[in-house]
């Protein structure tokens, strides 16, 4: 009786111990080997547009005939003048005087006199036409003339307005007051003010007579002030050329036009940069910018984009920012000309724009200029480029200003999301980009774009390519699930668009990524309400049962009026999402208190046994290997109401067709499942009717060390009956044992250690029958070596490698060595 209780406590099933009180670093190692593993799977692919737009062929957009085009033509004419002056951002209230006597206008001094129009039109007329005569002789606007025959009337003066060449400018009186020594003359009155000093950028119509005492600058100070001076002087010697130098060059046709008018742009970029001129501070910038619009019409790209860094230099607003932000976007379409931005510095003004537009008054600029950055950041080069120019922080700080937008800007602040997701996506892709997403909390920040979006397939999806880009990334894990309710927020986002299949895998690929490592992750995950719900409908969505025999409200366990109608798509985009949906199922029962609650779940457990049924090994491999891996972590929870445990008969067979297969993957898996359902005799017995046994011992030739540990796991189960010690033995399971442990116990003592307790079951105490002499003397001679911890562990080089040899060695492999040494040995030298 002894001796019974004796071999029925050595004889022990394989089966994990969880239940150590004190474990070391081996043991905790030797139990991830044994027991629970969480699975991995590919990154799912993200196609490249194959044509650059705003929105892409898949995109909801793409059907609306609302959304802002990719494609459009600009001309000069498109253009607004500009305003007369620089806003300065202040209302003046409205002058108290009032005039009380009009003085009649003076023919021959049109500058001292208020106008007091005559009763008869004609006299109106004909007056008028005198007094613009003569004041277009003592101070004409200047403007310059046009390139090209197809001039707007936006770009031109008003009616009556005559347009004079900066040549004629000069000829002024104006001009000849800065040309010499200043001299200090009579003061002018505001009407002589306003007139005498006109400029290409003043947009003021003359008439003949000034009605109220208001300067340049609109504070009713008739003096020149230093400044005024200084601009205008810098106007007639420098700047006043170079745009009259520019329409000359553009008027011609001579080799290398283009390369001379950039590097023209390129000078009155820099001379207005020294002179402080920039922005909105130069009191004639509508003149700059009315030549610069003409040269647009030229249609050269490289010239173009010089145009466009110095208009928004001087920072063009309302239509015109809007068309500059176009005329780069539709630069930008072609990859051919990424060379040009790599060699302009107008990513810097386009991330300029991007800190400071407003989006309720140029969010369509705002669009069109994220799309261009969405453009260059596919480009590898430019990627680095915008990196480097913190392309992250201005992302950042534009994400905050769109989560306040005001509803009636929602539509216009959508597409711009879609655009600057879309561009982060491409940004995420470079290796340096992880610790700028972590540091600026873009992660965190997505997810309040979600809340806000969440309708939004367009934004949802770009921002679930990015975390599942990010995901696989501890340090963006980490910063990720700090998120509040991002779990929940992810399963919202699952149910309601569960037919958007690139959405709902790169969704449950994070999901994955985030269970895979953290015991926090998944039983935050599995506690959020609804969890299982939501999970089990996409698996239920997704699982295809065109040769399921039995009805779909048997297999998946679920109320027929919670289904959700199956999308259109292809068995390997179906086979994805469930995948990476069993990927999370199998990373979650890993939770010590999760792991027991989804044993338990029949819906769940009948779910994957459909997959095993419906899908074969040569389509759906990856699937088919989740889901047995799946069912090996559940099948460790052993509960009484285990749907595992009632179900175990029926997967035993359902893994046949993974051992059979020519997949090593699925074999392997296969092999661990039945290495735990085999603690059932009805299981065993199953193994041995059906002649698994044979192919289980044709394993440990794998010479891979994971494939012989799982099939001595279940050789360990199989030996426990004695009528199949016999059919292990006829096998050669026992010759095959001793040479996985002459072969592999050196390297891995773990293993080593699961093969003594193999054989140890197989022998029992009848070495002599179940082992021919040759078997023995050599598991002898293998095990006496093994025994000397000195000679078994000097082949480990390294000595931390050495330190955990050695516990693997004293805890796994020497107390059960010992044992079988014992066995082995003659009776008259064990007495």
């Amino acid at each position: 009786m002894a001796s019974m209780e004796r071999k029925h406590e050595i004889c022990s099933p394989f089966i994990p111990r969880r239940n150590a009180l004190l474990k070391t670093s081996a043991e905790i190692i030797s139990e991830a080997r044994q027991s629970l593993r969480v699975q991995s799977t590919q990154r799912p692919f993200t196609p490249r547009d194959g044509h650059r737009q705003l929105f892409g062929k898949s995109s909801v957009r793409a059907i609306h005939d609302n959304r802002p085009p990719s494609t459009f033509s600009l001309h000069a004419q498109n253009f607004d003048a500009p305003d007369s002056r620089p806003g300065s951002g202040i209302r003046l209230s409205p002058l108290d005087h009032k005039p009380k006597f009009p003085v009649l206008c003076d023919a021959e001094d049109a500058f001292k006199a208020f106008p007091k129009p005559p009763a008869d039109p004609l006299e109106v007329k004909k007056g008028l036409a005198g007094a613009r005569a003569r004041l277009l002789r003592a101070g004409s606007l200047t403007t310059l003339p046009p390139i090209e025959r197809h001039t707007d009337e936006r770009l031109n003066p008003g009616p009556g307005q005559k347009q004079l060449s900066a040549k004629q400018l000069h000829k002024t009186e104006h001009t000849k007051v800065h040309r010499g020594p200043h001299k200090p003359g009579p003061r002018r009155t505001a009407s002589e003010s306003r007139i005498i000093q006109p400029g290409v950028d003043s947009g003021v119509r003359p008439t003949n007579c000034s009605t109220g005492g208001r300067t340049e600058l609109g504070n009713g100070d008739n003096t020149t002030s230093t400044e005024e001076d200084a601009e205008s002087l810098m106007w007639n010697d420098t700047i006043g050329p170079l745009l009259q130098q520019l329409e000359t060059v553009a008027a011609g046709s001579s080799e290398g036009l283009v390369d001379r008018l950039c590097d023209l742009c390129d000078g009155l970029h820099g001379t207005l940069a020294e002179a402080d001129m920039l922005g909105r501070r130069c009191k004639r910038r509508s003149g700059i910018l009315r030549t610069l619009f003409r040269l647009i019409d030229l249609n050269s790209a490289q010239l173009n984009l010089h145009i466009a860094k110095l208009c928004l230099a001087l920072f063009v607003s309302g239509n015109n920012l809007l068309n500059i932000c176009k005329l780069i976007f539709q630069i930008s379409r072609s990859e051919s000309n990424d060379i040009l931005f790599q060699n302009n510095s107008i990513i810097d003004s386009l991330l300029g724009v991007l800190s400071n537009a407003d989006v309720s008054t140029s969010g369509e600029a705002l669009l069109y200029c994220v799309g261009t950055l969405k453009f260059l950041s596919g480009n590898s080069s430019i990627l680095r480029l915008l990196l480097d120019k913190n392309c992250i922080g201005v992302a950042r700080k534009l994400l905050q200003r769109l989560h306040t937008v005001e509803e009636t800007h929602f539509t216009i602040s959508g597409h711009i999301l879609v655009q600057l997701t879309a561009t982060l996506r491409n940004l995420a892709d470079h290796p340096d980009s992880r610790p700028l997403f972590v540091s600026f909390s873009i992660l965190s920040e997505l997810c309040l774009v979600l809340h806000h979006h969440g309708k939004d397939q367009d934004i949802c999806t770009n921002i679930s390519r990015i975390y599942s880009k990010l995901s696989s990334y501890s340090e963006c894990r980490l910063a990720l699930a700090q998120t509040p309710d991002c779990y929940r927020l992810f399963l919202e986002l699952l149910s309601k668009h569960h037919q958007k299949q690139d959405l709902v895998v790169r969704l449950l690929f994070t999901l994955g990524n985030l269970t895979a490592k953290s015991n926090d992750a998944r039983q935050q995950l599995f506690q959020c309400e609804g969890c299982m719900d939501t999970l089990l409908q996409l698996y239920y969505t997704y699982q295809r049962r065109d040769a399921l025999p039995h009805t779909p409200s048997q297999a998946g366990g679920l109320s027929p009026r919670k289904k959700h109608p199956a999308p259109s798509m292809s068995t390997q985009e179906e086979d994805d999402v469930l995948v990476k949906l069993v990927r999370v199922l199998a990373n979650m029962c890993i939770h010590p208190a999760v792991g027991p609650a989804l044993a338990t779940n029949t819906a769940c457990i009948q779910l994957l046994m459909e997959t095993l049924e419906l899908r074969s090994v040569q389509e759906s491999e990856e699937l088919l290997v989740n889901v047995a891996a799946t069912i090996n972590n559940l099948s460790f929870y052993q509960e009484e109401n285990s749907a595992i445990k009632l179900s175990q008969l029926t997967i035993a067979k359902l893994m046949l067709k993974l051992v059979l297969s020519s997949s090593m993957d699925a074999m392997l898996e296969a092999t661990r499942v039945y290495g735990n359902l085999s603690q059932s005799k009805d299981v065993r017995d199953f193994i041995m009717h059906n002649k698994v046994h044979q192919f289980v011992v044709t394993l440990l030739d794998s010479k891979n060390t994971e494939m012989c540990f799982s099939a001595c796991g279940v050789l360990t189960n199989l030996a426990l009956d004695p009528p199949s010690r016999v059919s292990l033995s006829l096998e050669g399971a026992a010759a095959n044992l001793v040479d996985c442990l002459r072969d592999f116990g050196p390297g891995d003592w773990q293993l080593a250690g699961q093969v003594c307790q193999a054989l140890w079951n197989l022998i029992c105490r009848d070495s002599e029958k179940l082992l021919d002499t040759k078997e023995r003397e050599s598991l002898l001679e293998v095990l006496t070596i093994y025994l000397d911890g000195e000679e078994a562990l000097k082949c480990i080089e390294n000595e931390d490698m050495k330190d955990f040899h050695r516990a693997c060695w004293e805890l796994e492999f020497l107390p059960v060595a010992q044992k079988l040494l014992k066995t082995l040995q003659p009776s008259d030298l064990t007495a």
